[in-house]
């Protein structure tokens, strides 16, 4: 066995072993033997799907295990990049996860047990090579997931909530999955890739469009695009944060995995229309992810809703590969495509260490309220320039992690726009769509940094928040070093990225990477990450001495802060996050459509005399008071009607079987 084969397989063993550590260990010590078990599955399942993209194929099919179609695993280079992604952020996450647990009640079995378990299901899903397999597997990793979502559901009622809303999204996602995989197993000689592979050449062009739709949709929910997206924001502000980081870092890219391996290497690629569709649904979820996350108030709500922002950007690259390669372009398709994966990997990274450190924030403080927040730099330091640190990152600013990434996609878009009449419109539509999300990431990020981490301490707790214990501070580390790695040395990764390119639309590489510059093949464009970054030190720092310089020559006079007369600032005169993200409410007032509710309270001995004045400003989903609503409306109602013909009486049960039986018999007497 290759070293692919042998780190898949230690991974899946490690995650089983830390699970089964978990059912007979003392509770003093099952945090550590499970966050240490999980953190080797992860580094094992990383050293896998590295090997895999280096050029180690993996097959093993054991046909005993599964009824008609057995367990089949094949790894290439575009599943090995997934799973090295995942194993990468498990590593992470499994270290933080060794003192979360312990300090905020999770080390009972049950989560102990599901935690490196469904660490190996997200593993095993990029490695499937059949129908069987890949819906077994993906299946686990649903359940799983929900296990850990719910953990916290006797504490919090929004958790039993945020699961229901996630159990019913997630299955349903699975049943398209489902649907249109077993419609391409109708014209497949056998349920395997391979022999999708060859059917998927010679079906009809609507039986390809009705797959290609319907798997879609179940691979777009799991990927949190609009308007499938309504248990992302529910979901991932409720589960406990390292579950947060794994979900939103690691299973949403499982989504992408999915699109790109039954769009381009089931199908062949398809017709034009279906990458129009992604990019329009990209595109969406991007502008639409990143306005919600300007104006939520809740820190892990907000990095949530951004994950639908990054899943957007990537669907951008996605569709924008396919409608390229469908013109010819393969060069085009191959960059827009290498640039999604890209930035598949950057996300990975810079969210790891938001959501953890947005749990350091939460096991400090209490609260994940930024509006409660303020004056964190001074009692958390270290987790102040993680997040900091991570809000460059998704800001595409250089040089944040998420500036290469984004800087390939619109130079593939920028390109792309002489590929025929459909790219010509729609290019510029996407390009309008990156730079106003790149926008407003950076406003967003401001806002949570700067309400959050800087300004004065607005509640006791946060006033008194301290450091968090040692694993926390080594996760974020991880996760941060990821992040400067990936900004400073994109080349480390783009090689692995190029390969599993070629496996998915058959272009060569598209970067020729030097040592410290990213050149273009086949187009034009160079940049060189840590040049840039380098320059904008050294402008920092002769900024600096010459501000220095101009001060120490003027006598120094300490006076204090120009206040209009109105005492010492407090922190109640600073911005909160609510007023901060108010002029932007204003701008996209017609898309976000904010309620507002103002009550006044008078005194009892004169209704001109004001007690109080209470403001509240919520800011509801749109989409899903449009969609979701209704479909729950019309579900209640059929649930009342069904109260009214289940009443309890068996002889109108009998009626009901005897109409039906003589309708029957009158239907085939009429249509025989």
């Amino acid at each position: 066995m290759n070293l692919a084969g042998l780190g898949l397989g230690v991974a899946g063993l490690l995650g089983v072993l830390a699970a089964v550590a978990a059912l007979v260990a003392p509770v003093r010590l099952r945090p550590a033997l499970v966050g240490v078990g999980t953190a080797l599955a992860g580094a094992a399942g990383a050293v896998a799907g590295i090997a895999a993209v280096g050029g180690e194929s993996l097959s093993v099919a054991l046909p005993g295990v599964l009824p008609l179609s057995g367990v089949s695993f094949t790894l290439d280079a575009l599943g090995g990049l997934f799973v090295a992604v995942t194993g990468c952020v498990a590593v992470a996450v499994g270290v933080y996860a060794i003192s979360y647990t312990r300090s905020h009640g999770l080390d009972a079995r049950p989560a102990q047990v599901v935690f490196p378990l469904f660490v190996v299901a997200m593993l095993l899903v990029p490695a499937a090579a059949s129908v069987g397999t890949f819906l077994v597997c993906w299946e686990l990793m649903a359940l799983f997931s929900l296990l850990l979502v719910v953990a916290e559901h006797r504490r919090r009622p929004q958790v039993a909530q945020a699961g229901r809303w996630y159990a019913v999204m997630t299955h349903l996602g699975f049943v398209t999955i489902l649907i249109g995989l077993l419609v391409l197993v109708a014209h497949a000689a056998d349920d395997s890739f391979p022999a999708l592979r060859e059917a998927g050449r010679h079906v009809s062009p609507w039986v390809a469009g009705l797959v290609f739709v319907v798997t879609l949709a179940g691979f777009a929910s799991k990927a949190g695009i609009v308007p499938l997206h309504a248990w992302l924001p529910r979901a991932h502000p409720e589960a406990p944060s390292h579950v947060s980081a794994l979900m939103s870092a690691a299973m949403v890219n499982l989504g992408v995995y999915g699109l790109v391996r039954v769009g381009f290497d089931l199908l062949g690629g398809g017709a034009r229309w279906w990458w129009l569709l992604v990019l329009a649904l990209g595109a969406v979820s991007a502008v639409y992810g990143i306005l919600q996350a300007a104006m939520s108030t809740d820190l892990k709500r907000l990095l949530g809703q951004s994950t639908t922002e990054n899943m957007g950007l990537v669907l951008i690259g996605v569709g924008a590969a396919g409608l390229f390669a469908s013109s010819g372009n393969r060069v085009l398709a191959g960059l827009a495509l290498a640039a999604a994966l890209l930035h598949v990997v950057n996300h990975a990274a810079f969210k790891t260490l938001l959501f953890l450190a947005a749990g350091s924030v939460l096991h400090a403080t209490g609260t994940r309220d930024l509006d409660a927040l303020g004056g964190l730099r001074s009692g958390m330091p270290l987790t102040t320039g993680a997040f900091g640190l991570g809000a460059l990152a998704a800001s595409a600013l250089p040089p944040g992690t998420a500036f290469v990434s984004e800087w390939l996609l619109l130079q593939a878009l920028i390109h792309g726009l002489s590929s025929g009449v459909a790219a010509a419109i729609a290019m510029p539509v996407a390009v309008a769509a990156v730079a106003l999300t790149a926008g407003l990431a950076v406003a967003t990020f401001v806002k949570a940094f700067g309400v959050g981490f800087l300004a004065k301490p607005r509640t006791a707790a946060a006033e008194s928040a301290r450091e968090s214990p040692p694993s926390m501070l080594i996760g974020m580390g991880l996760a941060g070093a990821a992040c400067v790695v990936l900004a400073v040395l994109p080349m480390a990764a783009l090689p692995a990225v190029g390969t599993a390119t070629g496996i998915a639309v058959g272009a060569g590489d598209v970067t020729a990477s030097g040592a410290v510059t990213v050149r273009l093949a086949g187009v034009t464009g160079a940049l060189s990450p840590l040049m840039l970054t380098v320059a904008l030190l050294v402008g920092f720092v002769v900024m600096v001495g010459v501000l220095r310089l101009v001060v120490v020559r003027r006598a120094r006079r300490i006076v204090r802060l120009w206040d209009c007369g109105g005492g010492p600032m407090s922190a109640r005169m600073e911005y909160t996050a609510t007023s901060f993200a108010e002029p932007l409410q204003r701008v996209f007032d017609n898309v976000v459509q904010p309620e507002t509710d103002v009550d006044v309270t008078h005194h009892e001995e004169s209704r001109y005399l004001v007690r109080a004045v209470e403001y509240r400003r919520r800011v509801p989903d749109r989409i899903e008071r449009r969609l979701y609503e209704p479909v729950l409306a019309l579900v209640s109602l059929w649930g009342r009607v069904g109260r009214r013909l289940a009443t309890g009486s068996v002889h109108r049960y009998l009626g009901y079987g005897f109409y039906t039986v003589c309708g029957l018999l009158v239907l085939l007497a009429v249509i025989r």
